[in-house]
């Protein structure tokens, strides 16, 4: 019934504004607002309907959240397209699992970030069951100096091939990772320290770690972990950030290789 009386008054509201208008002269026609008084009038009847349906604000909010998810969507599968060689090819960044692999799981994270941490076993062997995931690291240090120390002395540790054991050292720790800790872990992973202080200051190294952080603020990342899951031509892809659990991943991977057509839950 009140969504009648809704419906009649502004009904009644438009004829008002309408007989208005055809009285006025041509000229001012052309400027069809409401009077000061009509606005009123409207505004009164909006609020009456909002007081005796606050339901609609709820509707309305959550209209809006899917809106602006389906763009955000949107936004981020047309900057994956865009970048995918940068995400996915560059031989710059570690990567594990099958480097052929039909489905691509880009990890940006940091070395003192405790979800970074937890995920990182379940990452592993979701991508290990699937058998057709390659797996890449981006080290994006945003948390601290040491931070970026670490992310220095893990892509050194690259050129002494020791880069997953001090990588999976140094996510084991429990702690704030700080110069003291880097450098002991690392020498246990098997690394030669002294080698790593040397070349962890490499031009290289730090190109890629601003390149990183470039492509993060590109595709509008700014925490971590935060993954990138996406065919490896980048059109199916979605951006996700915290700790993923390992039977999401494995939803997440056949999603993609179904094109996304059909609902991860």
């Amino acid at each position: 019934m009140f969504r009648k009386s809704f419906a009649a008054a502004l009904l009644a509201t438009a004829a008002l504004a309408s007989t208005t208008l055809a009285s006025a002269p041509a000229a001012a026609q052309e400027d069809q607002t409401f009077n000061a008084k009509q606005t009123e009038a409207v505004r009164k009847i909006v609020r009456d309907y909002l007081m005796e349906h606050p339901e609609v604000i709820g509707e309305a909010i959550e209209a809006l959240r899917e809106k602006m998810r389906a763009k955000a969507e949107t936004d981020a599968k047309k900057a994956v397209e865009a970048r995918k060689d940068e995400l996915f090819a560059s031989p710059d960044d570690p990567v594990f699992g099958n480097v052929k692999g039909d489905v691509m799981l880009v990890e940006f994270f940091d070395y003192n970030c405790p979800y970074c941490k937890t995920v990182l076993d379940p990452m592993i062997e979701a991508a290990k069951a699937d058998g057709r995931v390659k797996v890449v690291f981006k080290d994006m240090p945003i948390l601290s100096e040491d931070s970026v120390t670490a992310a220095r002395v893990a892509l050194a540790a690259r050129k002494q091939g020791k880069y997953d054991e001090v990588h999976r050292a140094f996510m084991k720790f429990r702690g704030k990772l700080d110069d003291k800790a880097i450098y002991r872990l690392a020498g246990e992973a098997g690394a030669n320290v002294e080698q790593l202080k040397k070349e962890m200051m490499a031009p290289e190294i730090e190109k890629q770690l601003r390149k990183n952080v470039e492509l993060a603020h590109a595709l509008d990342i700014s925490s971590t972990p935060t993954f990138v899951v996406a065919d490896k031509d980048g059109k199916t892809a979605r951006v996700l950030s915290g700790a993923l659990e390992g039977p999401m991943l494995r939803q997440l991977f056949d999603l993609t290789r179904k094109g996304g057509r059909v609902s991860a839950n």
